[in-house]
Parts: structure tokens; C-alpha cells; sequence
């Protein structure tokens, strides 16, 4: 743990000397720290991003440790995610459009709702996959299209 890079809860903190971790099973460990004794659990890992969630004492952390490698992928920017830039919404399934969350002119980021449609009795929120501005509003509220119908055009 010496000299190693990790990232708790956001905040990279450098391992020092002082620690001992001691592992009772896969999932149950006891932290020695400047003398004192944590006892912790893994609550939940992930593997591709080398990181854990961990619960000392009742209280939960996100840990992460970081790698030379990690470096150098965000010195080239390759760590932020692609974000695609939307063209249209195109209706995903047959059924009754119940509200229409956005305008024309309006700028759309990842998440954002745009639209509700009712397909089988159930309400679909379709929400944004990208980024955009609203160019053109080609369905209205309580109308039924099939599925493909192109719903919303970006610019």
C-alpha cells in the first residue's frame, strides 16, 4: 500500500507506511491505520475500472486505485466518453405519444427527457443519447405512430 495512488470518495490520496490490511475472506478485511484498527467489508468491485465499494465502520467509500496507465490514457483525453451528436428520434416502438418534453430551439445534453410514448399500457420516457438542439417537432400530444416513425429532427 506503500507509495500507491488511490482515489477515495473523488480524492486521490498517496498510501503511506502506517497501514496494514489484513483480508479474513474475499469479502471481509481489518485496516490497521496509525495504530488503529478498522474493521471493513467489500460491498461491491469492478473489475474493468479497478475499483471497489467498501464499507469501514458504517460508513460507505468509493475506492479506486490508480494506475501509471490511467495516467497517461487521461494525458491524452482518452478518458472522457464519446458523446454522439443526435440527428433524429425515431419512434423505437408502435404506440400513442402522452407528452412531448421538449421545444424547438431547445439544447438536449445525455439523459434529457424528450418525449413520453404509451406502447402496450405502459409509459416509455425516451430520453436523449446525445447532444443537440431541437430542429423540428413532426409529432403532437395523443398521436399514434408506428414504429420507425421519425419523431424529432436535431440540428
Amino acid at each position: 500500500m506503500a507509495n500507491s495512488i488511490w482515489t477515495i470518495d473523488g480524492k486521490a490520496t498517496k498510501g503511506g507506511s502506517n497501514e496494514q490490511l489484513i483480508w479474513e475472506d474475499r469479502r471481509y478485511f481489518t485496516l490497521n491505520h496509525s495504530g488503529q484498527q478498522f474493521h471493513g467489508e467489500v460491498v461491491s468491485e469492478n473489475i474493468e475500472s479497478n475499483s471497489l465499494t467498501i464499507k469501514i465502520n458504517q460508513r460507505v467509500f468509493e475506492v479506486k486505485k490508480n494506475h501509471e496507465l490511467d495516467d497517461l490514457i487521461a494525458r491524452m483525453g482518452m478518458d472522457k466518453p464519446k458523446i454522439q451528436k443526435l440527428k433524429e428520434l425515431s419512434a423505437p416502438m408502435p404506440g400513442r405519444i402522452v407528452s412531448i418534453e421538449v421545444n424547438v430551439g431547445q439544447s438536449l445534453d445525455v439523459g434529457d427527457e424528450i418525449l413520453s410514448l404509451e406502447a402496450m399500457k405502459m409509459e416509455n420516457v425516451l430520453k436523449a443519447e446525445g447532444v443537440g438542439t431541437v430542429k423540428s417537432i413532426l409529432i403532437k400530444t395523443d398521436e399514434v405512430v408506428e414504429k420507425g416513425t421519425v419523431l424529432i429532427e436535431f440540428e
